[in-house]
This record gives C-alpha cells, structure tokens and sequence, in this order.
C-alpha cells in the first residue's frame, strides 16, 4: 500500500478546497474570544460565543448532512460555504455589536456550513482508485491535523498583531475561496438513490441510527481532544509550568496526529475494527491520563504526542466502521452525524472539566474526563458487538438501500455490507 494512488491534481484542488473550509473551522473558537476579550466581561462573552459556534455546528451537521443528495451535493454545499462566509464577515465587521446579535452570527457560522466535512469527505473518496481509500481518508487526516497544528498561532498573532476582527475577516476570505474550488470538483458523487420523498425520510432516519455505536466512539475520540486542549494551561500552572507552553505543547498534539495518520495509510492492520478502535482508545486514554499525573514538562509533551498519534489513528478506524455499517447513499449524512457527535463528545467532556475545575485540581479533572471517555468507548464498543450480532438484518437493509450504486453486496468482517466484494479496509 502506498500514497501513490492519492498523488492528483484532483486530490491536489480538493485539499485547496478543504484548508479553505476548514481552516474558519479550527480558528473559530479562539478568534471569537479574541474578538471581545477587550470588552467588559470579554472573556466570558467569548465563551459564551464559541459555545453558540459550536452549537451551530453540533446542530447543522446533522440536519444539513441528511438533506445532501449525491447527485447535487456540490450546490449544496457552495450554499452552506456562502453563508458561512456572510457570516465569519459579519462577525468581523460588526465587532462591537449587541451580544445577542454577536451570538446569532456566530450560531450561522458554526450550522451553515458544518455539512461540508462529511461531503468533502465523501467527494475525496471518489476522486482516487477504491482501493486507495484509506490512504485518502490519512491524507485528509494529515490536512486536517497541519489546519488545527497552524490555527491557534494564526488566531493569535493576528488578533494582537493586526487586529482583533481579522482572524474572522480571514476566516470568510477562505471560506468564499472553498466555494470556489468546489466548481473545479464533481458536481457530487453518484445518482441519488433514495427512492422517493416516503422512503428517504424514514429509511434513511433508521439506517443511519443503527450505526448509534461508531457515533459514540467517535464522540469519546474527539472528547480526549477536547479535555488536552481546555485543561492544559490550568494543569501546566497545576505543575508550576509557564501557560506559555500550551501552544507548543497542543502543537506536538497536532504533529503527532499528523503521523499517526501518515503510519496508519501507509499498510493495512490486522484485527477487527472495533477491536482495533478500543485497543487505540485504551492507548490514547493511557496517555492523557499519564500526561495528568506527569510532574515535568517533558514527561507531558511525550504524553501528548503519543496521545495525538493514537487519537488520529482511532478516527481513522471510526471512519472505516462507518463506511462498513452505512451503504454510499447515506455516507455524507453519517459523516456530518459523527462531526455533530464528536463536536457533543468535545463539548462534554470540556463542559466536564470545567465544572470541576471550581472544586478539584486540574490533573482530577482530566482523570474524570479520562474516566467520562473510557464509558463511552465501553458503550461503542459494546453496541458494535451487539449490532455484528444482528448482521444479516444490517447487512440487508444496506444493500436494499445501497444496491443502485454499490452493485453485489457480500458481508463484511464486522457484519456489515461491503460492496463488490472488496476489502473493508480498502473501502474504508
């Protein structure tokens, strides 16, 4: 297996297009906050702003993912990316408006476009040879990791450099340049094979729901993630280390992702995949746990790095569970319901450890979030065993479903239908 398959000037416009949806994404949060911080009671209005974002976010996805349809989904999302864009402008522009109104452009951030991952993601997949997909799916992985490794500096030497609206400002200009790109792309990725207005809004409700446990390891991935970045500078003072060294320290979280995901394209892994994701999870729980009870900095960043690589690697196998249990008609709208799900696991974990942060140390609040994760890996872990035990119904309802563009259908590993007989991994 190698990445020679995803080297295109296809893949190459399609990367374009991902940093420019994408980059608003990960400079959102912070850039709210430094949006207001010089206003009275600024940081906790930017708190309460980048949870109104991230609301947006947790809500648009899945609503919005669901009413993609395959053979039009590039209009579809152009429409999100646009009004995404106004809406990054308007928080830019407008900087010292009323709270509420602040609030309302910020939720229209985060919910207009936050269908654009799991589309993306889709139309990636058909730009490279099927058995290239996994190696598709780490490049966007390694992407994904280079946006969020270069965001928080971004943000921050912009806003006290320049000026506070012009990390939003950039924002918009990326967004609007995505949507340009999406015209250089395929208009979407098949015929639409829903089967009508009365089959798609039940059948495609229930399938999608039957994958409940690739959506609750998702969230306890991403909530890891979560619980490094909001508790790393009180756990750094916690251990009488400079706050300064957040940045670096959630910079080596990032690379460490990147090469997680490099490794993981570069050969296919044994096990099964929920197996192989618990296995991944245990090991990123063990690090962030080591990282709260770790006295120096060195012993953090270690712990760190090693986390990020894991986590990136168990998304990784998230995606190819979800592509095993969901047939292609409906795999943009499972894409966007992991995102909103990931984006809930973050929120909870974050909102968590936060809460005790007022009555414990730092290091107890990650062991609790640690603690919060390690249940939602057992709950996944044990819905997937569940539903491979039911697999010749889940396999049914996904070639009734995926059969006009997936051809034969065989069952999979894990009790899911892979299509044409292929290799799971390969079809990720």
């Amino acid at each position: 297996m190698s990445y020679r398959d995803v080297a295109s000037r296809q893949v190459l416009i399609w990367s374009c297009t991902t940093v420019g949806a994408r980059m608003p994404v990960a400079m959102a949060p912070l850039a709210l906050v430094f949006l207001v911080r010089e206003r009275p009671g600024g940081y906790s209005l930017g708190a309460i702003l980048a949870a109104a974002y991230v609301i947006g976010e947790i809500a648009g996805a899945p609503v919005l993912g669901m009413r993609l349809r395959p053979d039009r989904a590039r209009a579809h999302l152009a429409v999100g990316l646009a009004v995404g864009a106004v809406a990054f402008a308007g928080l830019g522009v407008v900087p010292d408006a009323h709270p509420t109104v602040l609030a309302g452009l910020a939720l229209v951030a985060g919910a207009a476009p936050a269908a654009a991952t799991g589309g993306l993601r889709t139309l990636l997949t058909v730009l490279v040879p099927e058995r290239a997909t996994a190696q598709a799916l780490s490049v966007e992985s390694i992407l994904t990791a280079g946006i969020w490794a270069v965001s928080p500096a971004a943000v921050a030497g912009l806003a006290l450099g320049v000026a506070p609206p012009v990390p939003l400002l950039l924002g918009a200009a990326l967004m609007a340049s995505s949507v340009a790109g999406l015209w250089l792309l395929p208009a979407g990725w098949g015929a639409d094979d829903t089967g009508g207005a009365d089959r798609t809004g039940v059948s495609q409700l229930r399938v999608l729901a039957g994958a409940w446990p690739v959506y609750v390891m998702g969230a306890a991935s991403l909530a890891l993630l979560g619980l490094a970045e909001l508790v790393l500078p009180a756990l750094l003072e916690q251990r009488g280390v400079g706050v300064g060294w957040t940045g670096p320290l959630l910079t080596g979280m990032a690379v460490g992702g990147g090469l997680g995901a490099f490794v993981h394209g570069l050969r296919s892994w044994p096990g099964r995949l929920r197996t192989r994701s618990v296995v991944l999870m245990a090991g990123t729980s063990a690090c962030v746990a080591l990282a709260a009870l770790t006295p120096d900095l060195a012993g953090i960043a270690a712990a760190l790095v090693v986390g990020g690589t894991l986590q990136s690697c168990a998304m990784l196998t998230r995606n190819l569970s979800l592509r095993e249990a969901l047939p292609p008609s409906v795999l943009a709208a499972g894409y966007s319901v992991m995102y909103a799900a990931a984006g809930a696991g973050y929120a909870a974990t974050g909102s968590l450890a936060g809460a005790l942060l007022k009555v414990a140390a730092p290091s107890t609040a990650i062991l609790a979030g640690v603690g919060l994760t390690v249940a939602l890996t057992a709950v996944g872990w044990w819905g997937e065993v569940r539903r491979a035990g039911r697999s010749p119904k889940a396999a049914d309802t996904a070639v009734a479903l995926g059969l006009a563009d997936a051809g034969p259908a065989v069952p999979g590993p894990e009790g899911a239908a892979i299509r044409g007989g292929g290799d799971a991994e390969g079809r990720l």
